[in-house]
């Protein structure tokens, strides 16, 4: 059965990247206001206004108004590009496209598997998300150890994680089309986020593997 919901799906994702690319563009090319953002404290509470727009969308989204649902995920996108600026003011332009492009077709190439494939892919995603929470606890470890192979290693299991989960996660959002559980309208927003963090996740690793620094 075709679905419905992915047409919406990443129509509304393609909205938040859009959103996230354009006002991070915005913030660096006006350096007051960066460097206004990149201060400790405001860098600080913007991402962790952005970790709670997060768990309440994906606490709440069964119950939510789908406009403000829309509005939430909005918010996060701008949000995010507000720390985003920070990737324009490290890497060259170029290099950010490229990757971008790269990033997309990786990205396109792994959510069209998710979508055809008669794979359950519930075991093999519950390995990636175990995955990751133990790259998270290397990464803090190597806060410390300031390992640039450690890096470069933690960047590339990253990109892994985050392809594997973007095909688990298309294959979930069909899922729970299926099933009813979440409102048509409600159940695009939280497929968008879900995907537009797996995209963003790719493109920021792929940037630190591959991107040119400014100089």
């Amino acid at each position: 059965m075709e679905s419905k919901i992915m047409p919406k799906v990443f129509g509304w994702m393609f909205i938040g990247l859009l959103l996230t690319f354009v006002t991070g563009y915005y913030v660096s090319v006006h350096p007051f206001t960066a460097e206004k953002l990149m201060s400790g404290n405001t860098y600080l509470i913007l991402a962790i206004v952005e970790i709670i727009l997060v768990l309440v969308l994906a606490a709440r989204i069964t119950k939510m108004q789908p406009t403000t649902a829309k509005i939430v995920f909005i918010i996060y996108s701008v949000l995010s590009g507000l720390t985003f600026s920070s990737i324009f003011l490290t890497y060259k332009f170029e290099s950010i496209i490229y990757v971008f492009l790269a990033t997309s077709l990786l990205f396109g190439l792994f959510a069209f598997f998710g979508m055809v494939t008669k794979i359950d892919l519930t075991k093999i995603g519950s390995y990636f998300i175990i995955g990751l929470i133990g790259v998270i606890i290397v990464s803090v470890v190597n806060v410390f150890l300031h390992n640039s192979v450690v890096d470069l290693l933690i960047s590339v299991v990253i990109v892994i994680i985050f392809v594997g989960l973007t095909a688990y996660d298309v294959q979930k959002i069909k899922r729970l089309e299926s099933s009813g559980l979440i409102p048509i309208e409600n159940l695009a927003i939280y497929g968008a986020l879900e995907l537009y963090l797996d995209f963003i996740n790719i493109f920021v690793e792929l940037l630190r593997i591959f991107g040119k620094n400014n100089d």
